[in-house]
């Protein structure tokens, strides 16, 4: 479980195919720290297991679904990357709850820089489109943001100088691809009410308590 605060930016070491599979390492600092084999680490948004480290860095192996589904496939060596660790149990949970399990994913379709913030436009899938609400929260890339705005197929997120700074957020242009994922209470209270259950009646107090 992650909470799309992102760490640091990883850059791509090296790329190697295993067997349709893919292992991937990368150099990095922070995530360095505390590092065992066995750890789970989000790239971009996506959970990964640590599978090897050195003094420099750790690699992952992906395997081929994740590959299809996401744009880990997409990586070159030298491409920065999103880094998390696995949230601990008393953390302060400043972002949202956040799985690092990719829902789709979703394309930049425009960019509007000003001086106090940026503004992107994403498009989704129509499956994600039903878990993404004005205010809401969605993870892109892993950086956890709030919606803005959101369309039958996009929404907008607007991107305060910091986190233009310490993510890959920064690089993308339109047409570039992202991972999305939705907020994991909006598919909690889907599932309830889809399988014929009432919903609990949850108060401003509830939803700040788990970190909204």
């Amino acid at each position: 479980m992650f909470t799309g605060i992102v760490e640091e930016m990883g850059i791509i070491r090296a790329i190697e195919g295993r067997s349709g599979n893919q292992r991937t390492t990368l150099d990095a600092g922070v995530v360095m720290s505390d590092i065992r084999i066995g750890d789970s680490i989000s790239l971009a948004g996506v959970c990964h297991t640590v599978v090897g480290f050195d003094s420099k860095g750790f690699w992952v192996e992906s395997v081929s679904e994740t590959l299809q589904r996401t744009t880990l496939g997409r990586l070159k060596v030298g491409s920065r990357v999103n880094l998390e660790r696995s949230m601990r149990m008393g953390d302060r949970l400043g972002g949202h709850l956040v799985a690092g399990h990719v829902d789709c994913v979703g394309k930049v379709a425009g960019r509007k820089d000003s001086t106090g913030s940026s503004v992107f436009m994403i498009e989704m899938s129509q499956e994600l489109a039903p878990y993404v609400a004005e205010k809401g929260s969605v993870a892109v890339d892993g950086i956890s943001l709030t919606v803005v705005s959101v369309g039958d197929r996009e929404f907008t997120v607007a991107i305060i100088p910091h986190t233009m700074e310490v993510t890959t957020i920064s690089g993308l242009r339109p047409g570039d691809n992202v991972n999305l994922e939705a907020d994991m209470v909006a598919r909690y209270l889907e599932r309830l009410v889809s399988v014929g259950h009432k919903a609990p009646d949850m108060t401003l107090a509830d939803l700040q308590a788990m970190g909204y």
